[in-house]
């Protein structure tokens, strides 16, 4: 039973933002234009930086550079069409240019709800020079004549923290931030549980990570403002990680303080995992359950055995049947053993926090008697099987080794990829070309596990955790 002194109260958490629950819809679909100087992290440069900036913006990755500045500049869209931005808004561009005094980024026709009387709203600008800072990085560091070997899991875990740091998301402070997993499309209780979670997070002092999207990634942060407001915390972080596949598709959230984006998943996925000092997972759909099993292919390996991860899978009781399934599939698949590493609490929202807590209390021990960071997670061993970028083509997924047999490791890899298939081409523009050209993907595998994996899929398709609107055609066909 839910504490009710710690309740929050249905006008605080609820109704106070139903009206940004919607799409923005802006009249007409006006535009504005403007030029910007950035800081945090882009106010401070050399020369040479400059210029490499600019050239990174100027490149290939200029067509990637608008999307994404696209997607922050509609921040609090919940479309997850990552090509409908682009098609309202078709003349928008952006360009960076070089000045003495460092960047300045001019935006051409660029939507007006990111302004308010002609002025850009600040939290979206500093989204806009997250973008810039990101890719740019992204460009220059880790491009051909990186000095880091992307071929190895040191040179792949150096390259996520040289980007957070970058960022300035790695603060040295006592451990507190919770990552909060979930889907985009929930229904409306579930998005209510999602910030009373959050709110008595925020009441212990716990700051919040997520994919930065709607749903369930923005709850958590709604709730726990309110709470981190009760409490006077002066600088509560609500960090959003996220990558450039699909940042169009899930535009960052109004909450969003500190958006970082990876140049991948894999990289985003070990990001959340470094980062964490403990993970809730509340219902999604196919994103949802390729985190989950990227962390149990991490916590299931020997050499993380004696590792502290407060691990929780939540929802309001109508969501009980959604996690007894995922816990079948689990139990399926990478058997009784994987279950260990996760417990499931249901319709309490005090209880998680107070797991939560007290898991981020040992993590902190265990930190202390490892001699490792508090803010990057050094000691979790991550195989390069887990960091390899993967591409979801036609060939690649039907050559996923879906069969008993293997280590739970090695199988929840390989399953993770399955589930990121579906998720590029659901919701990924690279994915639903691939689709679009050569039909849906066909996953093979074990026919019993092919009929837990296909009962899975099934039931997001039947709860409607696919896609927010319209009905949804899957980009999928499980072959036993």
């Amino acid at each position: 039973m839910t504490n009710q002194a710690n309740t929050p109260d249905p006008a605080a958490v609820a109704d106070e933002d139903a009206h940004d629950e919607k799409s923005p819809s802006p009249e007409s679909h006006a535009t504005v234009s403007t030029h910007l100087y950035p800081k945090g992290g882009l106010d401070i440069l050399s020369r040479d930086e400059v210029a490499r900036l600019r050239d990174a913006s100027a490149s290939g990755m200029h067509e990637l550079l608008k999307r994404c500045a696209l997607a922050v500049l509609t921040t609090g869209s919940t479309s997850d069409d990552p090509r409908a931005a682009a098609e309202i808004f078709n003349r928008f561009d952006i360009e960076v240019t070089q000045q003495d005094r460092g960047l300045r980024i001019d935006l051409h026709n660029a939507p007006a709800q990111a302004f308010v009387d002609g002025e850009i709203i600040r939290g979206v600008a500093e989204l806009v020079y997250a973008v810039v800072r990101d890719l740019a990085y992204a460009a220059t560091e880790l491009g051909a004549d990186t000095r880091r070997d992307l071929n190895t899991t040191a040179g792949l875990t150096d390259s996520v923290f040289d980007i957070l740091r970058n960022a300035r998301s790695l603060v040295p402070l006592d451990p507190n931030l919770i990552v909060c997993w979930g889907g985009h499309s929930i229904s409306r209780e579930e998005y209510i549980y999602t910030k009373q979670v959050g709110y008595e997070l925020g009441l212990r002092g716990l700051d919040i990570c997520t994919g930065c999207g709607p749903g369930a990634m923005k709850g958590p942060m709604k709730g726990a403002t309110i709470a981190h407001a009760k409490q006077r915390r002066q600088r509560p972080r609500y960090i959003g990680l996220t990558e450039p596949g699909i940042i169009a598709a899930e535009s960052p959230n109004p909450i969003v303080n500190q958006l970082v984006i990876l140049p991948d998943i894999e990289k985003r996925l070990e990001a959340f995992v470094r980062m964490a000092h403990g993970i809730i997972v509340f219902p999604g759909g196919a994103g949802t359950a390729e985190e989950i099993l990227y962390l149990l292919g991490i916590l299931t390996r020997e050499e993380n055995a004696d590792l502290s991860f407060p691990l929780v899978f939540t929802g309001p009781k109508d969501s009980a049947a959604y996690f007894e399934q995922i816990d079948q599939f689990i139990r399926a698949t990478l058997g009784e053993d994987a279950t260990k590493h996760y417990r499931i609490i249901v319709d309490d929202p005090v209880a998680v926090a107070k797991y939560m807590k007290s898991g981020v209390r040992k993590v902190r021990e265990s930190r202390i008697q490892s001699k490792d960071s508090f803010f990057f997670n050094w000691s979790l061993d991550i195989p390069l099987d887990l960091q390899k970028p993967f591409a979801p083509t036609h060939a690649n997924m039907a050559s996923l080794d879906l069969h008993y047999g293997r280590k739970p490791s090695d199988l929840a890899a390989d399953l993770r990829r399955a589930f990121s298939g579906i998720v590029a081409g659901n919701v990924k523009e690279e994915g639903l070309r691939e689709v679009e050209m050569h039909g849906p993907f066909r996953i093979h595998g074990d026919p019993q596990m092919m009929d837990a994996l296909d009962a899975l899929l099934r039931s997001f398709v039947a709860q409607r955790r696919m896609k927010i609107s319209g009905e949804y055609t899957p980009c999928y066909e499980v072959v036993r």
